[in-house]
């Protein structure tokens, strides 16, 4: 899924543990039940088009321009104060896109075979549990009507932020 998908988790777990859980509960459920909502979103993210590369389409880069904006508009919106919800919801990102493959990537350049960094992508979490416990899940991750399951998944959890504050 996208970022503003994984903040919107993160802003609702945050709430639920801050308001039912006694500190410091509170702060290490917050972290570990943002850190499984990551997986569970990239697990059921085949069910909404969400291609593994780049497209070159009007229709992917139009839909990408629109959940980039959505996403960073998340960030300002709940950054303050959901923030330890936010950085555990995405730290699987951080860690895979921002650390790890910038590294291979210069890895690469000097040994192309290299496998260097890949045991260590979190993202391998997410594929095992699709594969075990998800099979079963449609892929829907090419067809461009996906974006409405995702727009109705944003919007019912914007709709349960709305009624928890």
């Amino acid at each position: 899924m996208e970022t503003i998908t994984h903040n919107l988790f993160a802003v609702i777990i945050q709430i639920l543990c801050f308001k039912f859980v006694l500190f410091p509960f509170n702060i290490i459920l917050t972290i570990i039940l943002a850190f499984l909502s990551h997986i569970f979103t990239d697990v059921i993210s085949i069910i909404t088009y969400h291609t593994p590369e780049i497209q070159k389409d009007k229709f992917w880069i139009v839909w990408h321009v629109i959940i980039y904006v959505a996403s960073i508009l998340s960030i300002l919106i709940f950054v303050i104060p959901f923030w330890l919800g936010i950085v555990f919801a995405n730290i699987i990102d951080i860690w895979d896109w921002f650390t790890l493959r910038p590294i291979q990537k210069i890895k690469r350049k000097k040994n192309p075979e290299s496998k260097w960094g890949e045991k260590y992508y979190f993202h391998r979490i997410v594929d095992a549990t699709r594969n075990k416990l998800f099979y079963w899940l449609p892929k829907w991750n090419f067809k461009k009507a996906g974006i409405l399951i995702e727009i109705f998944i944003i919007v019912v959890l914007i709709v349960i932020i709305i009624f928890l504050i």
